[in-house]
C-alpha cells in the first residue's frame, strides 16, 4: 500500500458503509450511518471530507453529485491497522491475541477452513 493513513474509529465506521457498497452520495452515506448512531449529518460530512483528504477514499462528480468509493481495500486497511497495533503495544505473542479474536468471532465454516489453510501454509513455510 503506498499510504497507510491513520484511520479513526468514527472514520472505520464510514469506510465500512463504503466497503460494503459503493459508490455512494455524502447523502446516502448519511442515511445508512444516521441508523446506526447518533451523529448529525455535519459530523458524518465531517468523516467523508477527512477521509478524501487522506486518500482513503475518492470520489467521482456527476452533474451535480459527488460519489464516493474506497481507494483502500479493507483487507489493506486491517493490515495496516494490524501492523500500527502491534507496533503501538510492541506485542511479539500473537498467539494470545489470534486466540481472543477467534473466540470472540462468529465464524463460518468457509473462514474457519481459510484459516486452517493461512496456519498450514505459514507451518510449511518455517
Amino acid at each position: 500500500m503506498p499510504h497507510k493513513p491513520r484511520i479513526s474509529d468514527a472514520e472505520w465506521q464510514v469506510m465500512r458503509v463504503l466497503w460494503k457498497k459503493s459508490p455512494l452520495t455524502v447523502k446516502e452515506v448519511i442515511e445508512i450511518l444516521s441508523k446506526k448512531t447518533t451523529w448529525k449529518s455535519e459530523t458524518i460530512r465531517t468523516l467523508v471530507n477527512r477521509l478524501t483528504k487522506k486518500k482513503a477514499i475518492g470520489f467521482e462528480k456527476k452533474g451535480r453529485r459527488h460519489y464516493f468509493y474506497p481507494l483502500l481495500s479493507e483487507e489493506k486497511c486491517v493490515k495496516a491497522d494490524t501492523d500500527s497495533f502491534l507496533a503501538r503495544t510492541g506485542t511479539t505473542m500473537l498467539k494470545p491475541i489470534l486466540a481472543a479474536f477467534i473466540e470472540k468471532e462468529q465464524l463460518s465454516d468457509k473462514e474457519i477452513e481459510e484459516l486452517r489453510q493461512l496456519l498450514a501454509k505459514k507451518g510449511r513455510a518455517q
